[in-house]
């Protein structure tokens, strides 16, 4: 026939194929009317119990042997291809014969230790010896100084001042400058202003501020800063500096008139 030849069911073979399904007598029996919805649902069931089966077998024999065995080869090629052939993908450059430079001949340095919590560095326990804490005057000036120099284009932020005056302060304090904000920094942006610090002078606190103490004391520290920007302009600063000492030296744990 044309449509054997050609491979394609005619709706008669189609009707065949229906007649030759073996039925149960309980479909076969009954009224005529009804006996075609029950070959149907007869059908239904059991191309669901025929898909449930087929499922319970793939979760019992997900993979075939022989499935299993190409896949293990496969894998194992593109890891030995991978290896030998582009080497530098996998960090290996001894195979194409040369050598990663480092950044700098000396030893690697190790990263600024952070306080837990923090993305701020921590003050080093040891501070350098350029950082004078021998006493409150020394470190009132040295933070005043190092805070209130400023280069906004080189600084990006107001946490750079922070952190150059960081070795002056206790490392609460440097958390709590760096996560505030600075009206001081703010207006000398808006200025398009760059600040150093002239003379300092720092003597005793206000009398409304607490008495000295052998490990804890108060001091004044009045400032000239010098800004040049779209004006050039001079202006007084007056901080009140608490400073706590410790077996490093004087460092500032509060500021007032920021």
């Amino acid at each position: 026939m044309p449509d054997e030849q050609k491979g394609e069911a005619t709706p008669e073979d189609w009707r065949a194929i229906l007649r030759d399904i073996d039925y149960p007598d309980e479909v076969r029996a009954g009224p005529w009317r009804g006996r075609r919805g029950r070959k149907r649902a007869h059908r239904q069931a059991v191309r669901r119990r025929t898909k449930k089966w087929v499922a319970q077998e793939r979760r019992r024999d997900p993979i075939r042997p022989t499935a299993a065995v190409i896949v293990v080869a496969l894998v194992l090629g593109i890891g030995l291809g991978t290896r030998y052939l582009w080497p530098g993908l996998l960090g290996d450059h001894r195979a194409s014969g040369t050598a990663v430079a480092s950044a700098s001949p000396s030893a690697p340095q190790a990263a600024p230790a952070t306080r837990p919590g923090s993305g701020f560095p921590a003050p080093s326990a040891r501070p350098s010896a350029a950082v004078d804490l021998s006493t409150p005057e020394k470190t009132a000036e040295g933070l005043v100084r190092a805070y209130l120099t400023r280069n906004p284009p080189q600084d990006k932020n107001h946490t750079a001042p922070v952190l150059r005056a960081a070795p002056y302060m206790a490392p609460a304090l440097v958390e709590n400058l760096a996560s505030s904000s600075d009206p001081a920094w703010d207006r000398l942006v808006s200025r398009g202003g760059i600040s150093t610090v002239g003379a300092v002078k720092t003597g005793p606190a206000d009398s409304a501020l607490p008495p000295d103490s052998p490990i804890r004391v108060w001091r004044k520290a009045e400032a000239t800063v010098n800004v040049e920007g779209y004006t050039k302009y001079s202006e007084q600063t007056v901080l009140q500096i608490e400073l706590t000492s410790s077996a490093e030296g004087w460092h500032a744990t509060r500021i007032l008139g920021l």
